[in-house]
C-alpha cells in the first residue's frame, strides 16, 4: 500500500565541507579527486544545486540562519558565541506544530543554555555549548591551538566506534527505530549533524592512505591575484596564521582533509544502509548540506570566514523517495541559490505551510521537476570586523558575477565563468558589455541591501546581552554529552579525555600479548 503520511525528512548536516570535495563534481567545475560514493549516489538519485551559498561562512551563524530561514542580521547570527533568540521560528518548531516528531543528533555549536532550538529530542551532541569537536586526546592542553589544526593532521588516535561521527550515526538509527516502534504513523524530521570534515584533520588510516602521499593535489587557487593584498585578505591570512603553514604541512593537511571527507561519506553510507534495511527511507526525503566550506590552502589561507568561493559555496543535495525508485529523474540546477531556501523548501516538499517571516524561496518545484530556480542575487555575509577595522562584507553572487562590498575597504568583483579562481578584480579594469551592466546593478543592489552601521548597532544593542542572559550554569565537561533517558546530562567522552587507566602498557595486563 502507498504510504499516505507526510514524508519524513532526514537532514544530514556536516561541518566545513568544500563544494570541491565531491566525487561527482568534475574537475572542470572545480572538483577535487576525493572519493565520495555515498554523496555521488545521492546526487545520482536526487536534485543537486551546484551553486549554493551559505549565509555566513562560520559555524554557529550559518546554522542559526539555516534553522531560522533568516539572514545574519535578522537571526542575530554574528559570531560563534551568538545565541539563537528563543522567539524566532525554526524548522523543528514549524514541523512539530504540523505534527512531526523532531530530533537533533550531534554537533550544532549553539551558545548558552538554549540547546534545542525547537527540537523535541536531542540525545547526543555538544549539549553544553562548548562546540563538540573531538580533539585528539594525546594533544593534551595544546589540542585546540591554531597551529595544531594543520600540524596535527593525520591518523586518528580515537577508537573508531567512539568517534563522534559514528556515535551520531548510531544514535540516529536508535532514535528512529524507537520512534517507529512507539509511533509508527507519526512522521519525523531528524537532523543528523556531523563534525567532519572540520578540523581536527584526523581520520582512520585506511582513508589517509588513499591520499597521502600520492593522492593529494595542490590547492586549486594559488596565493596570488589582484585581491591578494586587499585589507581583508591580508587580515584573514594574519588572523589564521596562514604564513606559518609551509608547503609540506599544507599538502599533508590537504590529504587529511580529503580523508575526513571520505570517512564522513562512509559513515553516512553506513547510516543510510541501516535505515534502508529497516524500511525507514521508503517515505523519507534526504537533504544534505554543510554549514560552510574550507579554504584548504587556496589563496594562501586555511579555514573559513572569508568571501572566497571555497568557504562560501557549499554542497546542497535533495533526494526524494521517488527519485531513488526511478519514478522521478535526477536533476542538476545551476542557478545560484542561498541556504535561506532550505527552510521553505522542506516545508514545500512535505506539504506544510511555511511561516511568512522566512526570507528564502521554496525550491520544491525545482527539486521535483528540474526547472531552474528564480534568477536573483544571492548573498553571503561577514558582519563583524574579524579581519580588521572596516572589513565587514557582503558578497553577492548573480549569474556568473560576484561582487563583494565592504564597510570601509574597496569593493571587489569577479567573473566566475572566466575566472573561477577569483584572481582578476574586474573593478581594476575597464568594464564593457555584460560586466559593465552587472557591476552597476550589483553595486546598487549591494549598497541598498546592507547597512553595515545599522548591523553593528543591532549586534550590540539587540543581541549583545543574550550570551549572559542565557548563560549555561553547568560544567562544560568534555566535547560531547548524552542526554540520558533518566534526564541526566553526562559526559560522552570521559573515556577519551579523563580515562580510568588500568594498565600503562598491554604487557602489564596480558601474558599472551602478541605485540
Amino acid at each position: 500500500m502507498p504510504d499516505e503520511r507526510h514524508p519524513n525528512v532526514l537532514f544530514l548536516l556536516s561541518d566545513e565541507h568544500s563544494f570541491r570535495c565531491m566525487g561527482h563534481v568534475p574537475e572542470e567545475d572545480g572538483g577535487e579527486p576525493v572519493e565520495t560514493p555515498t554523496f555521488d549516489r545521492l546526487a545520482e538519485l536526487g536534485t543537486v544545486f551546484t551553486d549554493a551559498y551559505c549565509q555566513m561562512p562560520l559555524c554557529t551563524p550559518s546554522r542559526m540562519c539555516i534553522l531560522s530561514g533568516l539572514e545574519v542580521r535578522r537571526s542575530g547570527a554574528w559570531t560563534n558565541q551568538s545565541v539563537l533568540r528563543p522567539e524566532l521560528t525554526t524548522i523543528p518548531k514549524t514541523f512539530a506544530a504540523a505534527g512531526y516528531e523532531t530530533c537533533l543528533v550531534g554537533k550544532m555549536h549553539f551558545g548558552g543554555n538554549l540547546q534545542f532550538a525547537g527540537f523535541r529530542h536531542r540525545p547526543y551532541g555538544d549539549l553544553t555549548g562548548v562546540c563538540g569537536h573531538q580533539w585528539e586526546p594525546l594533544e593534551d592542553e595544546n589540542r585546540n591551538t591554531m597551529r595544531v589544526r594543520t600540524s596535527g593532521a593525520g591518523v586518528t588516535g580515537i577508537p573508531e566506534s567512539a568517534i563522534q561521527d559514528n556515535v551520531v550515526a548510531h544514535e540516529t538509527v536508535a532514535f528512529l527505530r524507537e520512534h517507529t516502534h512507539a509511533n509508527p504513523e507519526q512522521p519525523w524530521f531528524l537532523c543528523a549533524s556531523f563534525s567532519r570534515p572540520h578540523f581536527p584533520l584526523t581520520a582512520p588510516k585506511r582513508h589517509l592512505d588513499r591520499y597521502w602521499p600520492n593522492g593529494v593535489t595542490e590547492p586549486r587557487v594559488p596565493a596570488s591575484g589582484e585581491a591578494y593584498d586587499h585589507p581583508m585578505s591580508v587580515g584573514m591570512r594574519k588572523g589564521f596564521k596562514a604564513d606559518d603553514v609551509d608547503h609540506d604541512e599544507t599538502m599533508r593537511a590537504r590529504a587529511a582533509y580529503f580523508a575526513c571527507v571520505t570517512y564522513l561519506d562512509q559513515v553516512i553510507g553506513d547510516l543510510l544502509l541501516r535505515l534502508e534495511t529497516d524500511g525507514l527511507l521508503d517515505n523519507t526525503i534526504i537533504v544534505y548540506t554543510t554549514d560552510h566550506g574550507e579554504m584548504a590552502g587556496e589563496h594562501g589561507v586555511w579555514w573559513k570566514n572569508g568571501w572566497y568561493e571555497a568557504c562560501t559555496r557549499v554542497p546542497f543535495i535533495v533526494s526524494l523517495p521517488e527519485q531513488r525508485t526511478g519514478e522521478v529523474p535526477a536533476y542538476r540546477c545551476r542557478t545560484p541559490v542561498p541556504q535561506l531556501d532550505l527552510f521553505p523548501t522542506c516545508c514545500g516538499l512535505v506539504g506544510i505551510e511555511a511561516p511568512d517571516t522566512l526570507q528564502g524561496v521554496d525550491l520544491s518545484p525545482s527539486v521535483c521537476s528540474g526547472e531552474e530556480p528564480e534568477d536573483r542575487p544571492v548573498f553571503c555575509d561577514g558582519l563583524t570586523p574579524r579581519w580588521g577595522k572596516g572589513t565587514e562584507f557582503r558578497s553577492v553572487r548573480w549569474r556568473q558575477f560576484k561582487y563583494v562590498i565592504f564597510r570601509e575597504a574597496e569593493p571587489l568583483m569577479f567573473d566566475l565563468d572566466g575566472d573561477p579562481g577569483e584572481q582578476t578584480n574586474l573593478l581594476q579594469h575597464e568594464l564593457i558589455g555584460d560586466a559593465r551592466d552587472a557591476a552597476a546593478f550589483l553595486a546598487d543592489w549591494a549598497a541598498q541591501s546592507i547597512d553595515f552601521n545599522a548591523a553593528a548597532q543591532e549586534w550590540k544593542q539587540r543581541d549583545g546581552g543574550l550570551a549572559e542572559e542565557h548563560r549555561q550554569n553547568v560544567a562544560p565537561g568534555t566535547p560531547n554529552a548524552f542526554l540520558m533517558p533518566s534526564g541526566k546530562v553526562v559526559s560522552a567522552d570521559d573515556a577519551l579525555y579523563n580515562p580510568t587507566v588500568i594498565a600503562e602498557t598491554p604487557q602489564e595486563a596480558f601474558g599472551d600479548y602478541p605485540g
